[in-house]
């Protein structure tokens, strides 16, 4: 996925923040942030990798690794009765889960790491051109990426207009 990460944690977190009564702004803003976390690891992928691991095996794109971390947060949060970071823990999960599945429409997600390299890569993309992204954009697959954008523009523009607001 190249475009759709940041439309799709847009309609994760708008469908959740209006289920809640709190901070909508702060909602869909951290299922944005969440929503391209995992893509942090392309900073080091190339300035200190050289390009010589897939990104999508660093940690940041483990699944678990944000599971176990929602898990602790989740558990401080009710350990110290802060009930009002659930709905943004529950957002930010949403978000870095949703950025590994559409990953894993494309490309290689290691669903189980560390304890198994099981992973999970729904379509083969094949390789056409010289430049790698020709072959992503160039598949049918980006037509997908395409509607999921479309989708988060439609949404947008109806709250911005008024309806569905909560």
């Amino acid at each position: 996925m190249f475009i759709a990460h940041l439309p799709a944690g847009y309609l994760a977190a708008d469908l959740v923040a209006s289920t809640k009564d709190q901070d909508r702004r702060g909602l869909i803003a951290v299922g944005l942030i969440a929503s391209i976390l995992p893509d942090i690891d392309l900073l080091w992928f190339y300035l200190v990798d050289n390009r010589q691991t897939a990104h999508h095996e660093y940690v940041f794109h483990w699944p678990l690794f944000w599971i176990s971390i929602a898990f602790v947060v989740w558990a401080v949060s009710w350990i110290t009765d802060q009930r009002w970071i659930r709905p943004y823990i529950l957002v930010a999960l949403i978000g870095l889960l949703l950025h590994m599945m559409l990953d894993s429409f494309a490309a290689e997600i290691y669903w189980l790491r560390p304890f198994s390299e099981f992973h999970l890569n729904a379509v083969e993309v094949p390789v056409r051109f010289e430049w790698w992204v020709w072959n992503f954009i160039l598949h049918w697959t980006f037509a997908v990426e395409l509607a999921i954008c479309a989708t988060a523009i439609l949404v947008y523009r109806r709250r911005k207009a008024g309806f569905g607001t909560t």
